[in-house]
């Protein structure tokens, strides 16, 4: 069993065992950025605006990066990476050699958006960070930001929201305590795709590693993660465009078309849908752990 510990506000995540962008590490002191009023009215570098945008929020093994790649390799999509995924906001910013909310903006929108003017976004939300991102944002036009709402747009104009889910909880949190025993969190089919050379160690006798309480941790930890998503749409008045995993995976072209015609993408057309750049990982150990958890719970109560 790894050792589980509680990171700053109660939040559920296992210590050493979230080696993907986007989840804070428990123990890692928090360095707010700090900026200046004059970050407001300097810019070291101005991108034209995109002229639309999108976000596809995500918690954990619901499918995203599979969505997203296949958005971005539409190349009319944007190119929706975990762009502000991090441990700490500093890290965002020094991700993008930003030194301004200005400096991060005008990166992002450099790197997100496709030349047709679309940018695209996939965001696992952190609650510390997403309030600092928010924070950093408004300080862009401080004047024109009512609602933290206000702020998002700054960043992201006419955006629209894609919230991935998962039907199955316990499938997801098996798969979840599954990538994190073997560090395989992705199966690409190609060499290229967004996250890159993947290189995995075998994990010798893997249907041993079979542990209830850290499956029951980590699906308590999904269902947090996604109502605060929920909490924050709610929040915003935004209902979103709800991409369910298992749809994903068994009618994957209609699927994506269906997340395209949301987007309403100029020219997409009879636009040919790629082939799936990442292969399945669930297999017999998934459905043992699955098995097994589910009657270990019914014995538990």
């Amino acid at each position: 069993m790894s050792s589980l510990q509680r990171p700053p506000k109660n939040r559920l995540l296992p210590v050493a065992a979230l080696p993907q962008t986007g989840r804070p590490v428990a123990g890692t002191p928090a360095q707010p950025w700090r900026y200046t009023a004059g970050d407001t009215v300097t810019a070291m570098k101005m991108s034209k605006p995109p002229t639309q945008s999108y976000v596809l929020w995500f918690t954990q093994r619901v499918g995203s990066t599979l969505l997203a790649q296949s958005l971005e390799d539409a190349g009319i999509v944007g190119r929706p990476r975990e762009w502000l995924n991090a441990g700490t906001l500093d890290e965002v910013m020094r991700k993008h050699l930003a030194t301004t909310a200005r400096d991060l903006r005008d990166e992002l929108w450099a790197k997100a958006t496709t030349p047709n003017g679309v940018l695209g976004i996939k965001y696992g939300m952190v609650e510390t960070l997403h309030e600092e991102l928010l924070g950093l944002m408004a300080s862009i036009e401080p004047q024109a930001v009512r609602r933290s709402q206000d702020a998002w747009g700054a960043f992201f104009p006419n955006c629209s929201h894609c919230l991935l889910t998962r039907r199955d909880k316990v499938r997801l949190a098996v798969s979840w305590w599954r990538a994190i025993k073997t560090n395989e969190w992705h199966r690409p089919s190609r060499a290229t795709t967004s996250v890159g050379a993947v290189e995995i160690e075998p994990t010798p006798d893997l249907i041993e590693e079979y542990d209830y309480l850290a499956i029951a941790h980590l699906l308590r930890e999904c269902a947090e993660r996604e109502d605060a998503i929920n909490r924050q749409l709610n929040e915003w008045r935004i209902t979103p465009f709800i991409v369910v995993y298992e749809d994903l995976v068994e009618s994957y072209e209609e699927t994506v078309r269906a997340v395209l015609q949301f987007l309403q993408v100029p020219n997409m057309g009879a636009m040919r849908i790629p082939e799936p750049a990442f292969a399945p990982l669930s297999d017999e150990i998934n459905d043992a752990w699955y098995n097994r958890f589910l009657a270990d719970r019914s014995i538990r109560g």
